[in-house]
């Protein structure tokens, strides 16, 4: 009875995950890694959360600026929001170990991952091509139903940030 039971919430967990992953574009569900933990994870993933994202590159000072602001951000929700910060380096075959030490010299408490050939190719197909064009500080955030806003560009503050984020 009870490994009836267990195969029965497995089932049930599986097709609700699999209606989650139904309604989002396909461009969300493209695996990335955690460059800081290795762990894999989708940008379409977080369920129940907002997720901000912030494509970048590790030699753009526009982007350090940007990402310090972000970070602020994030130090301001706390550790009990329901956002999620992720900054996406579009750095063709960047290592995640060189990312991750970016992030750890920087000071940056968020999550790092470097852009997949496949996501950054649906990411200008669905914005333009300014989301790869990093001194332009792209960002676009990701709604906890799988929406998300427009492109959005330039350096903003933490305020800024948190009003895009409805705070």
């Amino acid at each position: 009875m009870k490994a009836s039971f267990n195969v029965f919430c497995l089932v049930i967990s599986l097709l609700i995950g699999f209606s989650f992953a139904q309604d989002r574009p396909a461009w969300q569900m493209l695996e990335l890694t955690n460059a800081v933990t290795g762990e894999p994870f989708t940008l379409g993933g977080f369920e129940g959360q907002t997720v901000y994202v912030e494509p970048m590159a590790t030699w753009c000072s526009n982007c350090r600026k940007q990402l310090s602001n972000v970070t602020a951000a994030k130090a301001e929700l706390g550790e009990t929001s329901n956002v999620v910060f992720v900054a996406v380096s579009v750095e063709g075959n960047l290592p995640n170990e060189t990312l991750a030490a970016y992030a750890e010299k920087e000071g940056f408490d968020l999550t790092f991952a470097v852009a997949t050939p496949d996501l950054l190719k649906a990411l200008i197909e669905t914005f333009d091509r300014s989301i790869a064009s990093p001194p332009s500080t792209p960002h676009f955030v990701i709604q906890p139903d799988g929406s998300f806003s427009d492109l959005s560009t330039g350096i903003h503050s933490t305020e800024e940030i948190l009003a895009l984020l409805g705070y």
